[in-house]
């Protein structure tokens, strides 16, 4: 997650700016920089790499100013270069942003074609230009502001500063978290509360889709229906590990509001948005036109390998076992001559997935890891990597890993496929714009929280629950159900669909809640008589789908969880979130221990 600061101050900025930054080192990123408003306008100081390297710039090219932006950037759209790093400007406006924008392109071209030249490779920089061109027009920064940002689609935060406007400074989210801070004559902007709080204890949080228009002395919230509302004030005390949970109740919740920003940050690591192209240069040696692959992990892990699973068949075209780590090596399984592994773990130590990695390798498998944290010991020991930039996850449930676990192997899906010819150039780039939609879609999918929040009381009172799927959303269930026992500790069990009459159908009876993962797809009819065989025996069915399911369900659904519309390529990503939610709001109603459940831990390093 790219880090955000803005500082509103009364003392020099440049300094202020790079030690907030270092708070946000915990994020990840591979460049850095900041803009400050100096008595002859507006300077930038940017530089590839750590932050020293920015101080050691700062240190040769000094920036004076009490105002100022500042980034920590993961490499998304663009390589890690300096150019490409924040903030982007023009000789009116600085811009840092979080996210993806979706229709970059035909802005940028827009853009282009009215004069305007870019500098860099990213989908940054049309913010800037944007904004810019509403201030030539002769709009004043926050109409110029909320102007663009009505045109932006995608998932993003943006802080914004301009020249000649020594008090201004504007935020705007959607999708991606930021924060207000409130100082004695200051205010600041931050992507969370840990990158404030040096400067002050009080903050508010931004709702989806507002824009802050901040002073030093008052701050102006613009809602997403372009009226002005007022947002509480929230008073932090206990250092960062406090306020790491933001207006959260607990990291799981906040884990599960993460997930726009870093499926955003792990697909851009892999999508060339401007070609529409996935690109994985270096996968040392892992030949992507294999006949065959394997895939292995635990818990979560092997969940994302089975939603891989049936990628890689239906649209690479390649043969794929998928194995639990803790079965695999005890199998002695056979090999065929053509093949590659690839190993999911959150923490990169799973004891287990880790016996299995060293297994194949002695078996003369290439070695492909998918796994969150740099430099673990199954990232050491793989031939080839693929980051999952979720960032640190706290709760033991597993939820922003496991989207980002999906997002990589969604870009290795089409990567796969475009090395066996299976998927044409046309067919890569409708894959690769939906992947480029799917922070937005999982930020709409958030806005069923309430209706889930109600229908998870009644959940609370339940002792068995089944989850039901079919096809890619086989998994899907399965990961629902795991979510629940892991926190809720209600007995629960995922299964396909069509296996309902070979056996599991015995279990239903009016006590038994069925939630069912179904968007009106192509199986999506063969679901239905499923669930009508569950409503004939009284199962109350919790129907998770998209409106046009509703629409044909035909009222057979005690309860319906409305996801958005999306490609059927994206939905495991999307229908993820009101599982996630459903699981944990169960838990919370029962009162249990959300964020260290327990016998649970986070990461299993013995066997």
């Amino acid at each position: 997650m790219c880090g955000i600061i803005g500082i509103l101050g009364g003392e020099a900025a440049a300094p202020r700016l790079v030690d907030a930054l270092k708070r946000l080192e915990y994020r990840g990123y591979d460049s850095a920089g900041i803009a400050t408003l100096e008595a002859g306008g507006m300077a930038r100081r940017r530089a590839a790499g750590k932050i020293r390297n920015l101080e050691a710039e700062l240190n040769g090219n000094p920036l004076a100013g009490v105002s100022g932006i500042g980034h920590t950037r993961w490499a998304t759209h663009g390589a890690p270069t300096e150019n490409n790093a924040h903030p982007h400007a023009t000789d009116k406006v600085a811009i840092v942003h979080n996210g993806i924008i979706e229709n970059f392109r035909a802005l940028r071209d827009e853009l282009m074609k009215a004069g305007r030249k870019f500098e860099s490779e990213t989908d940054s920089e049309v913010i800037a230009h944007l904004i810019s061109a509403g201030l030539d027009a002769g709009l004043n920064p926050e109409q110029a502001t909320i102007t663009a940002v009505r045109r932006l689609e995608g998932a993003f935060a943006i802080a914004c500063l301009f020249a000649g406007h020594e008090d201004t400074l504007i935020g705007a989210r959607k999708g991606s978290p930021l924060v207000v801070g409130l100082g004695d004559n200051e205010t600041f902007l931050g992507s969370d509360a840990i990158a404030v709080s040096p400067f002050t204890t009080r903050v508010i949080y931004l709702e989806e889709g507002d824009t802050a228009i901040l002073s030093r002395t008052k701050t102006k919230i613009i809602d997403a229906k372009d009226q002005v509302v007022e947002r509480p004030v929230t008073v932090f005390s206990g250092g960062a590990a406090a306020v790491e949970k933001g207006n959260h109740r607990h990291f799981m919740q906040k884990e599960i509001y993460e997930q726009p920003e870093t499926t955003g940050r792990t697909i851009a690591r892999y999508v060339n948005a401007f070609d529409e192209k996935v690109e994985m240069p270096d996968l040392d040696g892992v030949d992507l036109a294999a006949d065959s692959a394997i895939l292995i992990g635990c818990g979560t892990a092997h969940y994302a390998g089975r939603v891989a699973e049936y990628w890689l068949e239906q649209i690479a075209g390649i043969t794929v076992e998928t194995d639990i780590a803790s079965e695999f090596r005890y199998r002695k399984p056979a090999f065929g001559k053509k093949a590659f592994s690839v190993f999911v773990s959150q923490s990169g130590e799973t004891a287990d997935t880790l016996a299995a990695l060293r297994y194949c390798k002695e078996q003369g498998l290439k070695t492909l890891a998918v796994v969150n944290v740099p430099e673990s010991t199954i990232w050491r020991e793989s031939d080839a990597r693929l980051p999952t930039l979720a960032g640190p996850e706290i709760g033991v449930a597993s939820t922003k890993a496991f989207t980002a676990q999906l997002s990589a192997l969604a870009a290795l899906t089409i990567a796969v496929g475009r090395a066996k010819g299976t998927l044409s150039s046309q067919e890569e780039g409708q894959l690769v714009r939906a992947l480029m939609e799917t922070p937005r879609l999982i930020a709409d999918a958030l806005a069923a929280e309430p209706e889930i929040e109600k229908i998870a009381l009644e959940l609370s009172h339940a002792r068995d629950v089944l989850y039901l799927g079919r096809g890619v959303h086989y998994p899907v269930a399965l990961e629902g159900a795991l979510k629940l026992k892991e926190i809720s500790y209600i007995h629960a069990e995922g299964y396909a669909a069509g296996e309902l009459k070979h056996g599991p159908i015995a279990l239903i009876d009016e006590e038994t809640p069925v939630v069912v993962v179904a968007p009106h797809d192509a199986l999506f009819e063969k679901t239905l008589s499923n669930m009508q065989e569950v409503a004939a025996r009284g199962g109350k069915i919790v129907l998770i789908t998209d409106e046009a399911g509703a629409a044909t369900s035909g009222g057979i659904a005690k309860h319906i969880i409305l996801a958005p519309a999306c490609d059927s390529f994206v939905a495991p990503l999307v229908y993820s979130v009101p599982i996630q939610l459903l699981a944990y709001f169960t838990a919370v109603h029962k009162g249990t221990d959300v964020d260290q459940p327990r016998n649970l831990a986070k990461s299993v390093t013995v066997e």
